[in-house]
């Protein structure tokens, strides 16, 4: 909160989503090396290292940190890491994005491949072929990879973006049966520690430390388990997030979040006149006054995303290379 927005002016903050491309995948082509760029959706940095052990006899392993902007959240994070832009930016270069998923967080990520590939151009980084792009969403998309690696191994660049923690993160807030495998922190690394391990995302990572590659894995953002509501006070316009929010308006308790008056400064998109944002800090998730209980008993004990948190912002990047190379 004190220091996140020197970190956006200044050359010597910490690496942040937008700096990810450039500093880790950029190199590694310019060395003329094929690359696998792995982003698990909302990977915490505990899972990560939960997961680590998997890979110590497949690579040689060097790990690095780096912190997700605000908000936490797919729509800012991960369209960030694929373009190299902030998301005030992505909305001056592509308006037309923002204004079609104005009402639908997930169509704001359909248009990665493209961001990747304007950010290759920028870069003077020409692919033959161009970059290829794949989002696994389900556990046929993670068989179709496994069945198409050797193909994919003769790309310079492959993108793979793998949903399944995410999506867990998701269900686990509207089925009782997930809040019993995971009810704490240590049940849910060991939950997903157990889909990884029966993956064929497993066997893909197999396939690769047998290979002349360099694969970076990474995550756009991590999550939290939100214990405590936050009342909020926002218009019809206002959107449905639990740990940010947009529109015009709103107040929060400033013990909880951050306002955000002026979304410039914080370089985030500003979606038409007096736009101002709230940020959940801490473990507090936001809730209106109207049906205040019943929300409260819906969304308490969720794993959330979008704040101001550890869990959420310091992420692991990790470069795998095969011991063999």
């Amino acid at each position: 909160e004190k220091n996140y927005l020197d970190w956006l002016n200044s050359e010597q903050g910490p690496v942040l989503s937008v700096d990810i491309l450039k500093k880790y995948v950029v190199p590694e082509l310019k060395q003329n090396k094929k690359v696998f760029f792995m982003v698990f959706d909302c990977l915490r940095n505990d899972q990560w290292l939960a997961l680590e052990p998997y890979f110590y006899d497949l690579f040689s392993i060097s790990k690095e940190h780096y912190f997700s902007i605000l908000p936490t959240a797919t729509p800012y994070s991960r369209n960030s890491i694929f373009s190299g832009l902030f998301p005030l930016e992505i909305e001056r270069k592509y308006p037309e994005i923002w204004e079609k998923g104005y009402e639908d967080d997930s169509s704001r990520n359909r248009n990665e491949k493209d961001f990747l590939n304007d950010f290759f151009k920028r870069e003077n980084i020409h692919l033959k072929p161009e970059a290829k792009y794949i989002k696994i969403l389900d556990s046929e998309g993670s068989k179709n990879v496994e069945r198409n690696i050797d193909s994919l191994l003769q790309l310079p660049f492959v993108s793979i973006v793998v949903n399944f923690v995410d999506i867990l993160s998701h269900k686990r807030s509207e089925s009782d049966v997930l809040k019993e495998i995971a009810p704490d922190e240590s049940a849910y690394r060991s939950l997903v520690c157990s889909w990884f391990e029966h993956s064929p995302i497993y066997n893909v990572f197999k396939k690769l430390s047998t290979q002349d590659v360099t694969v970076i894995l990474t995550t756009d953002h991590g999550c939290i388990r939100c214990l405590r509501p936050s009342t909020v006070i926002g218009d019809k316009e206002t959107s449905k997030n639990l740990r940010y929010k947009f529109g015009r308006n709103i107040k929060c308790n400033k013990k909880h979040s951050i306002l955000i008056k002026n979304p410039h400064k914080y370089m985030l998109p500003v979606r038409g006149i007096n736009c101002q944002y709230i940020i959940a800090k801490e473990d507090y998730y936001l809730v209106y006054p109207t049906n205040y209980n019943r929300y409260v008993n819906l969304y308490n004990d969720c794993f959330q995303h979008g704040g101001i948190s550890m869990q959420e912002m310091i992420l692991p990047v990790v470069k795998m290379e095969s011991k063999g190379t």
